[in-house]
């Protein structure tokens, strides 16, 4: 198997289907999940929505960069999103969160082997399989929160 399928399998197992690393991912967690519970805060902690949001946010911007657009997300504003404000808006944002993921899994299969190890934007940056494992890594991360946020407000 090519290291591009490997990633992309692995991208996707993280954000839309598998059960390997966590026992769970973003669809399951979030999908069917009231916009309520998604936008209540716990202390100090981020919301639900937050969080998905934020990883929807390089999800995206990495997107942009494969299909030949430049990078134009910044950390700074990687938590900078407007209230969720209805059930419809949070359908409607996971709806987009689905679709971005699925296209960046469809690009990131269609790469290259050599395009892998290739600068992603720039040196600073490092290879595109570094910003695609980091991606996977960050999902990670903020998957635990998300399931650990959520089993706190459902109890």
């Amino acid at each position: 198997m090519q290291k591009t399928s490997i990633l992309a399998n692995r991208l996707k197992e993280v954000l839309l289907d598998g059960l390997w690393i966590a026992n769970t991912n973003y669809k399951t967690q979030l999908t069917n999940l009231d916009w309520k519970v998604a936008t209540t805060q716990v202390d100090n902690l981020n919301t639900i929505a937050i969080l998905a949001q934020h990883v929807h946010y390089y999800v995206n911007g990495v997107k942009n960069v494969f299909e030949g657009g430049t990078l134009d997300i910044r950390d700074q504003f990687s938590f900078d999103f407007p209230p969720m404000a209805s059930q419809t808006a949070w359908t409607t944002f996971l709806t987009r969160f689905w679709e971005d993921s699925e296209r960046l899994i469809d690009l990131v299969r269609q790469l290259s082997e050599t395009q892998l190890y290739e600068p992603f934007v720039d040196i600073k940056y490092g290879s595109y399989e570094r910003n695609i494992d980091g991606l996977i890594e960050h999902a990670y991360y903020h998957l635990g929160q998300i399931s650990l946020i959520k089993k706190m407000l459902l109890k």
